[in-house]
């Protein structure tokens, strides 16, 4: 049985820790607290939207702002960051060709996959619309959201499991294959098809998501709107072309921005699918690979200052855009 005092030696450190957040934390607010008692006017809001923006503020700047500017420090160090190289890093990632692949893969992912999941998500929230059941088939469809992509990864890799032609296919899509006479393919070695095979996999995760967003903003769609132009003959797809993407556009690139962001970030379908390898490998992926695998920080620094360069100008453009709705509205 371990003495108290040994308990309370080893756990005065973090208890000192504690006690001292907690005396900045009640002595800022007292101080605030007894200066707005002075304060009288537009200075007491500023005063207490200061005060409820403080805490949010440092935290952001710990946990986001601190190690966003180390990295971007890190990024023109070497491989163990004991010495400055300049834009070496850089130059590196342009010239590796396993680099250059990654890029492009992350390019693809970027350009088809948002694409296609918005383009689900709103086809599914218009045939789903005022349907019967209509909470239970999107209950279905969104149940993917709700699995991690890492255990969503490991139920297709069972899906994609090859065997020997000569042997029992344990995998879905294998079976599918022989059964109507298709010659036999391990999906996840065969380049280039294999990246989009990665891809379903996003797709089937994060169609569900897109499909509830763009449908709560085709139900906010005025009612008198849509008989409006169903009485000047509008219906079916036309309906769909003239009300209905229009009027959730702001929605759409929401969904659109969101989707290129989190191919951007994507690391856990490629790792837990492929590793990176048989060509699949993405810069998110690369990133992890250079910072843990190869313990050259340098190199995984500059990788993340990319990714977020490409973040972005996304960012900017969602922003615009629902400024401009907002100047429209």
């Amino acid at each position: 049985m371990i003495p108290w005092s040994d308990i309370f030696t080893t756990s005065w450190p973090k208890i000192a820790q504690i006690l001292a957040v907690l005396a900045i934390f009640f002595g800022f607010y007292g101080i605030a607290f007894a200066a707005g008692a002075r304060i009288k006017g537009k200075k007491q809001n500023f005063l207490a939207l200061s005060l409820f923006l403080a805490p949010g503020v440092i935290l952001a700047m710990t946990g986001l702002g601190i190690p966003a500017i180390q990295t971007f420090l890190e990024s023109f160090k070497n491989a163990d960051s004991s010495k400055w190289v300049g834009f070496a890093n850089y130059t590196r990632a342009i010239q590796d060709p396993d680099i250059r692949a990654a890029f492009y893969n992350t390019t693809a992912w970027v350009v088809i996959c948002p694409i296609v999941v918005t383009s689900l998500g709103l086809t599914l929230a218009t045939m789903l619309n005022k349907m019967k059941r209509e909470a239970f088939a999107k209950s279905l469809i969104f149940m993917p959201m709700a699995i991690s992509f890492v255990g969503g990864s490991l139920i297709w890799n069972m899906m994609y499991q090859y065997e020997e032609p000569n042997m029992p296919q344990r995998g879905l899509i294998g079976q599918l294959m022989k059964s109507v006479g298709l010659p036999l393919q391990h999906l996840l070695l065969w380049h280039p098809w294999n990246n989009l095979f990665l891809m379903v996999v996003y797709v089937w995760g994060f169609t569900g998501f897109a499909m509830v967003i763009l449908s709560a903003a085709i139900k906010g769609i005025p009612a008198d709107i849509e008989e409006a132009a169903q009485l000047d003959g509008a219906t079916g797809i036309r309906l769909f072309r003239t009300i209905t993407v229009p009027m959730v556009k702001t929605t759409i690139i929401v969904v659109l921005t969101t989707a290129m962001v989190g191919t951007l970030k994507l690391f856990d379908v490629i790792h837990t699918m492929t590793g990176g390898n048989f060509k699949t490998d993405v810069l998110s992926n690369r990133m992890v690979d250079e910072n843990f695998v190869y313990l050259n920080y340098g190199r995984g620094a500059s990788l993340a200052v990319l990714i977020f360069l490409g973040v972005l100008p996304i960012t900017y453009y969602n922003i615009r855009s629902l400024r401009a709705e907002r100047k429209h509205h």
